[in-house]
């Protein structure tokens, strides 16, 4: 960590394109400013990111970063860091990309415990393409490929990070910045694989399918779901909070 007070300009001059009311720029804010108060830089960040409406995020940050292929962002950041093991390397994607197709990528680098941080926009459907189900759609919920409801249960990424030994994870907010930025912070200290779950939104493709009129009444509901936990070792799927080994 850098002891300069001078703050870098994360934000690169490139126009924004997600849907107005987005959880994305609330989670992209609270990982500029995680960043600035590191003291990280471009001479040392790498953002990698994969497809969908979050793989847009690899663009908007002023650093060196890469859009990969579905569900290939994951191994390209282990690339990335193996190269070169001072950089500070983070996986910007959403849980269509990450445990969809990429599923598989997840397990294995949690497994080999590689020193990099996952950060999920975690939506719940796969957003860009018209919000059908992802692997993280809670089983009942109506979208584009379900009108009849979700028949599976969602995967539980808490539970793949802790069949490791060593392990961080973390279930933080979209609305809550500098709760976002706590647990990003903690994640890129911890020596090893570390992955950041944001519960986040979609108002254009998912909320309005449930009946919610606008992205407000969404986030006060998504609100509304969840407390927050400090002491558990394992965290309720309503709740927030860090665990690790």
């Amino acid at each position: 960590m850098s002891n300069n007070t001078e703050k870098y300009n994360f934000q690169k001059d490139v126009p924004t394109i997600w849907c107005p009311g987005c959880g994305l720029f609330m989670i992209k804010k609270a990982m500029m400013d995680s960043f600035n108060e590191l003291g990280w830089t471009n001479k040392n960040t790498v953002v990698v990111s994969g497809i969908g409406c979050t793989g847009r995020g690899a663009g908007y940050f002023n650093v060196d970063s890469l859009h990969t292929t579905h569900g290939r962002a994951i191994p390209v950041a282990e690339g990335i860091k193996l190269a070169n093991p001072k950089l500070n390397v983070i996986v910007f994607s959403g849980d269509g990309d990450l445990f969809g197709i990429g599923g598989n990528h997840l397990l294995h680098a949690s497994r080999r415990n590689i020193d990099i941080t996952v950060v999920c926009n975690s939506n719940l459907i796969y957003g860009l393409t018209g919000g059908q189900m992802s692997p993280e759609t809670p089983k009942g919920l109506k979208t584009l490929t379900t009108p009849d409801g979700a028949p599976y249960n969602p995967i539980r990424v808490q539970k793949i990070m802790m069949a490791n030994k060593q392990h961080f994870y973390a279930r933080t907010l979209a609305s809550d910045i500098n709760h976002i930025k706590d647990s990003i912070k903690k994640a890129v200290a911890w020596p090893g694989f570390a992955y950041v779950k944001v519960e986040s939104f979609c108002i254009t493709n998912f909320g309005r399918k449930l009946g919610y009129k606008n992205a407000a009444e969404m986030v006060v509901a998504r609100k509304k779901e969840f407390t927050y936990q400090e002491k558990e070792n394992v965290l309720k799927r309503t709740e927030l909070g860090i665990v690790h080994s």
